[in-house]
């Protein structure tokens, strides 16, 4: 009986892990890319498996990060050993374009070699970079009340036509306040 113990080999359990990370909200392809793969590399190089990769985008912050209010979120779900998640946080500890980061773990004793993924589930989507305007956070006198928002929002033709009415409104002031100074002018010449 004690032979037959060590014929076998001892099984190695692995260990089911999330882990989802925040991107700058104008981070551009190329550096989502690098995070990506980056994360990939920890995970070729200690031997864990990807079972599941989710681009869940943009995002409204619960409360600023780094000064964001806004953050492309990225879900990733592994089976490892223990030192592959010290290995992956550290990673992305160290990219300034990662500004927060969390792993938990899933389920323990977990066969690492029985565990399958299909092809698409564990691809990284590519990450495209949003426009201006949806980037623009509130200041904080706007998100009081004290600034109206509508402003900052506005496209370059409504600026433009708001400027031209500001120009009128200006020239019908100067045309009624002379107007009013010749009144006054006469008044005293007739009194």
């Amino acid at each position: 009986m004690a032979e037959q113990t060590l014929s076998q080999p001892a099984k190695t359990w692995a260990r089911e892990y999330e882990t989802i990370y925040i991107l700058r909200p104008n981070i551009d392809a190329e550096e989502a890319e690098k995070v990506a793969q980056r994360v990939q590399d920890v995970m070729t190089r200690l031997g864990a498996k990807l079972t599941k990769v989710d681009t869940w985008g943009k995002r409204k912050l619960a409360y600023p990060i780094k000064r964001f209010g806004r953050g492309i979120f990225v879900y990733v779900r592994y089976v490892a050993m223990n030192d592959v998640v010290a290995e992956l946080e550290r990673n992305l500890g160290i990219l300034e374009s990662v500004i927060r980061f969390q792993s938990i773990l899933v389920r323990d004793f977990v066969e690492l070699d029985e565990v399958k993924a299909e092809e698409d589930e564990v691809r990284f989507e590519r990450i495209e970079a949003a426009p201006e305007d949806d980037d623009i956070e509130p200041s904080t006198a706007e998100r009081l009340g004290m600034l109206d928002r509508s402003s900052r929002r506005r496209g370059p033709a409504d600026l433009e036509a708001a400027g031209e009415d500001d120009e009128a409104e200006a020239a019908g002031e100067d045309d009624e306040s002379a107007t009013d100074e010749a009144a006054d002018e006469e008044e005293v010449d007739n009194g």
